[in-house]
């Protein structure tokens, strides 16, 4: 059952931007988790070339160094599962404390980490922990914010991922991975701190039966201002939140519900395989969720997830015109502006031009490297071999990796996660994408190595560029325009009528000519 409303708060004259900025500041907890988990997907990149046949202390063969740089995605499923239950259960704010807990414990471990185990021990946990974080970040901002903003503080959350990828990629270039990781400890701590200064979100709180403490907390996410200039949302939002506490089965089976229903009294395992049934096993919930992880496989395997890990060496490897730490440090800084930009990209252009231009940007970059390495590169060139690499420099290949940064930066499949599915199913939905991103993102790790091995660097980046054009195609066909639209119409969207095509003027036209 659907009830679309329009959420866009009644404030007083002059208090859009005290909205906006009460918004931002609120977002603040959460941004700074991302800075953390930007700066955890990033560590092995520095990590792997300190590790990798080390002369001395702890060291890496190919085979480690492999596992090393992918162990952590696959251990972020773990996580993200259990990510929509806590935050269900504690609350969006009390969950994105509780996250920083383990992520603080992986952080001390990999500092202390002196033997392969505890190496090993501290980079799953890190990989945890992160997958602990993707439900509290994503239900979080996008249940406090106004649909009019929402697509641009759900990209500066990712604007925030970027500045910590880029913090420890010029770390990298500083100091060793070690001191990089004792840095790093300070970045939960900070998050918490943050944490204790902002609100619940509304609907969470009037879910729970907390009037005074939910139209509290829209004061405060509207500008601080009084309860008479959000009246009217709280009003909207009340109606929507009493409909949510109906049992679903009641609403679903279309049977007149009670106060005690005769659901709650049933066996509690029948009764939460009726509620998956009705919450999750739906068109609202599933067809969104087939969207986002057929995105994150198309947007993971565009050529940049892969390589990360080993992104140092495979500078080398192409024999691009610069140090590999350097042009690291570089993807870095090119993934900070891209965030910025997208979101005014977003703001001019909405979503869905945007992410289907940087998917097909990022396949031209990956089949400009293939083509590279193809005609310029020897067959004994070998990433993880640095006495393979060629001695001849050139700005060709950077060009290409470059470019791939900046389109690969200007996806936004985080950002679409926040608002594309129903209240009911959202933390669980999102938790559920989320793990299988890592799991695509540690098969993409980790299978680099054999696609290397077997099909060289030409035909792993040609395969890259493959799945991009696949990717590019999708979007086209099925990504509708969510810019701007509240999230109880984007779940109607989905609840609605099976929809073939996105809502696109050329395939408009192209099925108004085939009715003719």
């Amino acid at each position: 059952m659907v009830h679309k409303l329009q959420l866009e708060p009644v404030t007083a004259s002059g208090s859009k931007f005290r909205s906006v900025i009460s918004q931002l500041v609120a977002c603040m907890a959460p941004n700074l988790l991302l800075l953390d988990l930007g700066m955890a997907i990033s560590f092995s990149t520095i990590a792997v070339p300190g590790l990798l046949n080390a002369p001395e202390g702890l060291s890496l063969n190919e085979q480690q160094a492999s596992w090393f740089g992918s162990l952590s995605y696959l251990t972020q499923p773990f996580g993200a599962l259990l990510s929509g239950p806590i935050v269900d259960y504690f609350g969006r704010k009390k969950a994105t404390f509780m996250v920083n807990i383990p992520r603080l414990v992986a952080w001390i471990t990999m500092y202390y980490s002196w033997n392969l185990p505890m190496l090993f021990i501290a980079n799953g946990l890190m990989g945890m922990s992160t997958g602990l974080m993707e439900a509290p970040i994503n239900s979080y901002v996008g249940e406090i914010t106004e649909p009019s903003i929402r697509g641009a503080l759900c990209t500066v959350t990712q604007f925030f991922t970027a500045i910590g990828v880029m913090l420890m990629y010029f770390m990298g270039t500083v100091v060793d991975w070690r001191t990089a990781a004792l840095i790093s400890i300070a970045t939960p701590i900070v998050s918490m701190l943050f944490i204790l200064f902002v609100p619940e979100t509304p609907v969470w709180l009037l879910s729970r039966g907390r009037e005074k403490d939910a139209l509290k907390s829209l004061c405060y996410l509207r500008g601080w201002t009084t309860s008479d200039n959000v009246r009217e949302e709280f009003d909207q939002l009340s109606v929507y939140s009493k409909k949510l506490q109906r049992c679903v089965i009641c609403c679903k089976t279309e049977e007149d519900e009670t106060k005690d229903c005769e659901h709650n009294k049933m066996n509690c395992v029948r009764r939460f395989l009726l509620k998956f049934r009705y919450v999750i096993i739906t068109k609202e919930t599933l067809r969104p969720l087939t969207l986002m992880v057929l995105y994150f496989l198309f947007h993971s395997m565009s050529g940049l997830s892969p390589i990360r890990p080993n992104m140092v060496n495979v500078c080398g490897a192409f024999g691009m015109a610069d140090d590999g730490k350097h042009i690291v440090f570089m993807i870095g800084i090119l993934t900070f502006i891209t965030s910025g930009l997208t979101i005014i990209l977003i703001k001019l252009l909405g979503k869905r031009k945007v992410a289907i231009s940087a998917m097909f940007g990022s396949a031209l970059a990956c089949m400009g490297l293939s083509i590279y390495a193809k005609q310029f590169l020897e067959s004994t060139v070998f990433s993880y071999d640095t006495t393979t690499f060629p001695q001849e420099r050139s700005y060709v290949p950077l060009v290409f990796f470059y470019c791939l940064a900046i389109f690969n930066g200007l996806g936004i499949p985080w950002v679409l996660l926040g608002e594309v599915f129903p209240f009911r199913s959202r933390a669980a939905a999102q938790g559920f994408a989320a793990a299988a991103n890592y799991v695509i993102m540690f098969f993409g790790s980790k299978t680099f190595l054999n696609f290397e091995t077997h099909f060289e660097l030409a035909g792993a980046f040609a395969l890259y560029a493959a799945l991009a054009y696949a990717g590019t195609a999708y979007l086209y066909f099925f990504l509708p325009e969510t810019e701007g639209k509240t999230l109880q119409e984007i779940e109607g969207y989905y609840s609605g009528k099976f929809r073939h095509f996105a809502d696109d003027p050329v395939i408009n036209l192209f099925k108004r000519f085939k009715k003719k």
